[in-house]
């Protein structure tokens, strides 16, 4: 007797284009919606917005979040905790819905190149861990006041999510080379904000 075909996982932008925001709609619920991909969908959500100019500071809002779930993917956990007090909190109909119809096309254009593959980078718990320390790290680096350096994590963070989400080790890759670039960048603002403090101080004092 032949095994019956496994049925292929809803993509994303199916489970969020099925939000309906006339409903009763929380945390919890939202979080539930994603089942076993909620890490990857939720780091997706509060990342995606930094890879455009953000206003000073937002950046930081987003990232509080982003390090306390890349914290729990770190450490290896298979499903979020949230206190119940969050999972209860209601998330407004109007917002639901802004969110389904902005994220849904958006979600649908990075699925047409996203597929399941190269399982070695993305599919074993050691996989997941290394992707919670790469983003966790990232994370900090958002939530952090840094100048010009919101947007290479932020895209970094949103590739691995969506590798980790749709089980694409490729996409997880480019996360990583996207990640090290980052690394390069905040070693160079770094170095650069280090070296005009100094001429600053030799110019104002002689030193």
């Amino acid at each position: 007797m032949n095994a019956a075909p496994k049925e292929k996982p809803r993509r994303l932008s199916d489970i969020v284009a099925s939000i309906d925001g006339s409903t009763e709609f929380t945390v919890g619920k939202l979080i539930d919606m994603f089942g076993e991909r909620a890490f990857g969908a939720l780091m997706f959500i509060f990342a995606i917005p930094n890879v455009v100019p953000l206003p000073p500071g937002t950046s930081a809002v987003l990232g509080l979040p982003l390090v306390f779930l890349t914290f729990q993917l770190m450490l290896g956990r298979q499903t979020i905790w949230l206190p119940e007090s969050v999972r209860r909190r209601p998330i407004s109909g109007h917002f639901a819905d802004v969110f389904k119809t902005k994220a849904s096309p958006f979600l649908n254009r990075f699925e047409r190149v996203l597929k399941p593959r190269f399982g070695v980078a993305v599919s074993s718990n050691l996989a997941e861990r290394v992707i919670g320390i790469v983003t966790f790290v990232l994370a900090v680096i958002l939530f952090l006041p840094i100048p010009l350096v919101n947007m290479l994590p932020g895209a970094a963070i949103a590739c691995l999510a969506l590798g980790l989400a749709e089980r694409d080790g490729i996409a997880v890759l480019v996360g990583y080379a996207m990640a090290a670039a980052t690394g390069l960048l905040l070693f160079a603002v770094s170095a650069a904000l280090y070296a005009g403090a100094k001429a600053f101080i030799t110019s104002l004092f002689g030193m």
